[in-house]
Order: C-alpha cells, then sequence, then structure tokens
C-alpha cells in the first residue's frame, strides 16, 4: 500500500500550498500537469519551514527548526519519513536530484530569521540566497527534469527571479516584519527612518533582477513557461503599485493586487502565450 501512501502524502502538501497561498497555487495550476505535484512537494515543505520561523511565537522555535532539520535528512536518507510533508520532498530530492547543498541553505536562512533582526550587506545576500533563490533553484530541477545543460544555462536568472519575488515581499510585508517580528531586511535601512531614497535604490536593484530573470523565463521548457512567466507578470504588477506608493503607504499598507487585477492577468498572458508572443 505505498503507493496510497504516497498519494496521500502528495495530496497533504498540495491542500497545504492551497490553503497558504492562492496565488502561488493558481500559479502551479498554469504549468503542464506532471510539474504540478512536485512544486507542491516543494512548496509544502518551504513554507512548514517558515512557519516555524514567522508564526510559533509562543513555541521553542530553534529546538523546533532543528527538529524539523534532522527529520528532513532522515527523510531523504531512508527514503520514507512518518510525517508526510517530508515524505513528499524526499520523493522529489531522489526524483529530480536536488543537492542538500540547496536544501541544507534554505534551512539555514530560517535559522538565521530566530538569531539577526538586522541584515548587514553580506548576511542579506546569504539570507536571500538561502530563502528565495535555493527555492527557485529546487523548482528548475524540476523543470529541467535530468538536462543539466539546460539547468546550468537557466541557474543564474532562476536566482535572480527568486531575489526578485523575495524583496518585493520584503517591501510589501515590511510593516508586519517590523511591528511584529522586529526585522528589517534591508541592509542600512532604518524603519523608523526609511526614506524616498532608500525606497527608490531597493527598486533600481529589483528592477535589475527582473530584467536579468526575464532572460531566462523565455527560455524555459515549455510546461514551465507559462507558470513562471505568470508568477512573474503578478509580481511585476505588485511592483508597478509599490514603486508608484510612498514611503508612509509601504510602511502603513500591505499593498497587495486586487482579485480582479490577477484575473485580467492571468487572461492577458494566457492570450500573449496563444499569440505565441511568449
Amino acid at each position: 500500500m505505498i503507493t496510497l501512501y504516497n498519494k496521500v502524502c502528495r495530496e497533504c502538501s498540495e491542500m497545504v500550498t492551497k490553503r497558504y497561498s492562492t496565488s502561488f497555487s493558481s500559479g502551479i495550476r498554469a504549468f503542464d500537469k506532471k510539474l504540478r505535484t512536485p512544486i507542491y512537494s516543494i512548496y509544502g515543505f518551504v513554507r512548514f519551514a517558515d512557519e516555524i520561523v514567522d508564526t510559533f511565537h509562543d513555541k521553542p522555535k530553534a529546538e523546533l527548526l532543528e527538529e524539523f532539520k534532522k527529520d528532513t535528512f532522515k527523510a531523504i536518507d531512508r527514503k520514507i519519513s512518518l510525517n508526510p510533508i517530508l515524505h513528499a520532498f524526499q520523493e522529489v530530492v531522489h526524483r529530480f536530484n536536488i543537492e542538500n547543498d540547496l536544501i541544507e541553505a534554505f534551512l539555514n536562512s530560517m535559522k538565521m530569521d530566530l538569531e539577526f533582526s538586522r541584515y548587514q550587506d553580506h548576511l542579506y545576500k546569504e539570507y536571500i540566497y538561502g530563502s528565495a533563490e535555493v527555492v527557485g533553484l529546487m523548482c528548475l530541477k524540476v523543470f529541467c527534469d535530468g538536462n543539466e545543460d539546460e539547468f546550468e544555462n537557466l541557474k543564474e536568472p532562476a536566482k535572480s527571479l527568486g531575489s526578485a519575488f523575495q524583496k518585493i515581499n520584503f517591501l510589501r510585508d515590511m510593516k508586519s516584519d517590523f511591528a511584529e517580528r522586529g526585522r528589517v531586511y534591508f541592509p542600512g535601512v532604518d524603519f523608523e527612518n526609511f526614506t524616498e531614497d532608500d525606497k527608490q535604490h531597493i527598486e533600481a536593484d529589483i528592477q535589475a533582477d527582473f530584467d536579468h530573470a526575464y532572460t531566462g523565463i523565455v527560455n524555459l521548457p515549455e510546461g514551465a513557461k507559462f507558470g513562471v512567466y505568470l508568477a512573474y507578470v503578478y509580481y511585476t504588477k505588485l511592483f508597478q503599485k509599490i514603486k508608484k506608493s510612498t514611503v508612509a503607504k509601504v510602511k502603513e499598507e500591505r499593498i497587495r493586487v486586487g482579485d480582479s487585477r490577477k484575473a485580467y492577468l492571468l487572461f492577458s498572458s494566457a492570450l500573449k502565450r496563444s499569440l505565441n508572443l511568449l
């Protein structure tokens, strides 16, 4: 009955994804069907680790994260786990040859959230790599499905896309990160004295990431291209809203793209794809 167990574990990761992120779930549905389950499994793993450090405020976070890390590598070594999220994730790790270094970097970035509330340049880069870029690389492993030459060619743009998404998240969540967790991710930025110059410098950095990322998106395998492009379109629209917002608004509101606008972006992106413009 291991087949049934495997199926149930994969479905758990899918449920976690859909309950935690409607936007990400929409992007996954735009992938080729064979890609959806492994991407759900990656997201389920990432989501649970992030949940430990971001929301379990009255629990022993450091202990829980260390246990989660040990259980992750036990699952990979044994090729089985009674934690359904870790079992589904280890399947993907083995099937798509996801290196332990990527997993270590991700879990290390989660640990950093328990140890640091301010990030200087070297820590910021390390955190961005571990929390966002390696997740993009895990997904790219799935998209390329064993084609290592393709993976190497698309690796750097994939990292840039993850970096852009994460930096936008930092801007979008600036208020809650500071008020609820005492965190400021951007090097040299003081939340209380966040300036227009600070904001423009960060936005220029994000734009450079987006420009580089797009060179990879257009060369992704067909089954993955539309889903990744859709996420790119959504985040660029969110980025535009943030750029048009004042510093005061960024500090006081969680800026978002409305559901009707998301539906329009989906329609326009699908039209572009049907006209072979992507």
